[in-house]
């Protein structure tokens, strides 16, 4: 992808080359385009109109190169949208990034509800189906595994130990179960205090792991003298009712069984008890309305808003028309680009409730002395994103074209179908645990520097924006949206490879992180409070 055009094209410097060759532009409007390849200095592009531009600078791979004059403080626009503003007069070739452009506050024209459109739903004999695990609940799972639960730091090691003993060899008896896991957390006392929005979200978080889908039953294992205790977390969960958890739920405090070494023999006894009863349940055919997923990016480039993003997007429609759910998260990646989601709110009290996650996050950072333009990272940047607005837009199209039809609160439960929005951080373990916990039991993940996401018991796939990316990680990459660039690439085909690929993991192959045992580390439940 770095490759420079004369050793890409076998032509010389005084050659022009097509822009469209070696160019992106997504959006008529748009007084940028994005570099396909690297693009030297003294390269002399030419337009479909005739007219030639010298490059006059090095553009890297995935970099913005202006079109034509931007005077200072004129917009600059990429997909057909204002992305920033530029600090200095920019000539035609000139390399457009972070150096000469700038973020300031504009106005958005919220217009709730104006691109909120009837879905056109597809007939459900002609819908396609998964082998699922359905539960008591009615709801179904993409794995079966069971879960160990700390509900504070101080059982993390006891509930490692538990699963430790479950092996392969220990499951081979049981061919249903998946495997057993444990999800602990740093939380649970210090930080988080009862009453509080720390507390709430936390007991909130563990209780919606216990009742996944994708979990047949559970151990919850405290110390016993946290603020987060388990007899608390049970009573206001509701994890005592008999429908909440399949088959059942076991509770285990350290300091009550007389310290880690008796409370993991009870663990291990208790699972052993378990496992017949979830290794009853078994794959079923279920229809893929059955299907909540959470989209996620990672490690994104320039190409995450022009490959893989909409290509996810494209499949977000196909899952909602076939009656799935999806859900769009990390709310600081919205920012600058939020009235293009309450346009498809369908009521302004949906639009609304975006708005005020944007109005908290705003108060949140100022009264933390961080803006939200602290968010694009040295990777993002690298790869060619200059702020966080551009990063947003190419973030948000992920979600399709569909109408947003609910907004949510981190690790809050997913009721509705169709698109909807969960309030969560941009870092990419946070907001994930919290689309998990709310209920999403597959996840789609972009990247296009290089993720090595996983996360259980979600299966994660990661789809790579680019192709150099997916070659060079391929135990870690699932998907190579990077085809897209290709002459015969077709974001329509990929879409409905990418279709089949969720089919075939959420019916029980194996994701390339599941493949290398990645995805319990990754669960990391979101503290906004201090530390006392």
């Amino acid at each position: 992808m770095d490759s420079s055009p004369i050793e890409l094209f076998g032509r010389s410097s005084s050659e022009p080359l097509s822009l469209r060759e070696v160019t992106a532009r997504l959006h008529p409007e748009d007084n940028v385009a994005i570099a396909k390849r690297s693009l030297q200095a003294g390269l002399v592009l030419q337009t479909t109109s005739g007219r030639k531009l010298a490059v006059q600078q090095l553009v890297p791979a995935g970099h913005k190169i202006a079109l034509r004059e931007i005077g200072a403080g004129d917009a600059v626009r990429r997909y057909g949208q204002t992305i920033g503003f530029a600090r200095e007069p920019i000539s035609p070739g000139q390399h457009v990034h972070s150096h000469n452009v700038g973020l300031k506050d504009f106005s958005r024209d919220y217009a709730f509800c104006q691109d909120a459109r009837p879905t056109a739903y597809i007939p459900e004999a002609d819908r396609r189906s998964f082998m699922g695990f359905q539960r008591a609940s009615g709801r179904v799972g993409t794995r079966n595994t069971i879960a160990v639960i700390g509900s504070v730091n101080c059982s993390a090691h006891g509930c490692h130990e538990i699963t430790r003993h479950f092996t392969a060899e220990r499951l081979a008896s049981y061919p249903n179960v998946d495997e057993v896991i444990a999800l602990t957390h740093d939380e649970g006392c210090g930080g988080v205090h009862s009453g509080t929005r720390d507390y709430a979200m936390l007991q909130r978080t563990l209780a919606g792991m216990a009742r996944h889908p994708n979990v047949g039953a559970t151990v919850l294992v405290g110390l016993g003298c946290e603020i987060n205790q388990l007899n608390d977390l049970i009573e206001r969960q509701q994890l005592d009712d008999e429908t909440a958890v399949a088959p059942e739920l076991v509770s285990l405090v350290i300091q009550d069984l007389g310290g880690i070494g008796p409370t993991v023999q009870a663990g291990i006894a208790a699972i052993d008890d378990l496992l017949p009863a979830v290794n009853a349940v078994q794959r079923s055919s279920q229809p893929v309305s059955e299907l909540t997923i959470a989209l996620e990016c990672g490690g994104s480039d320039s190409w995450s808003g022009i490959t893989a993003n909409p290509l996810v997007g494209l499949v977000s429609d196909a899952l909602i028309r076939q009656g799935g759910t999806v859900v769009l998260a990390e709310t600081p990646e919205v920012y600058g680009v939020e009235h293009l989601l309450t346009r498809r709110a369908i009521s302004p009290e949906v639009g609304q409730k975006l708005l005020d996650k944007i109005d908290w996050w705003q108060a949140y950072l100022r009264d933390r002395g961080v803006e939200f333009d602290n968010n694009p990272g040295p990777g993002n940047k690298a790869g060619g994103l200059s702020n966080i607005v551009e990063k947003s837009l190419g973030a948000i199209v992920k979600s399709g074209s569909t109408n947003l039809v609910d907004v949510y609160d981190y690790a809050e439960q997913i009721e509705r179908r169709g698109f909807v929005f969960m309030d969560t951080p941009g870092y990419d373990p946070v907001s994930v645990t919290g689309m998990v916990a709310g209920g999403c039991n597959l996840v789609l993940f972009t990247t296009g520097r290089g993720s090595v996401f996983g996360f259980k018991p979600a299966p994660s796939i990661k789809i790579s924006t680019n192709s150099p990316t997916f070659e060079r990680m391929p135990g870690d990459m699932d998907f190579d949206a990077g085809r897209v660039l290709e002459k015969d690439g077709s974001l329509e085909t990929l879409a409905a490879e990418l279709f089949d690929l969720i089919v075939d993991v959420a019916s029980g192959a194996p994701s390339r992180s599941e493949a290398q045992n990645v995805g319990t580390l990754e669960f990391v439940p979101w503290r906004s409070g201090p530390i006392v």
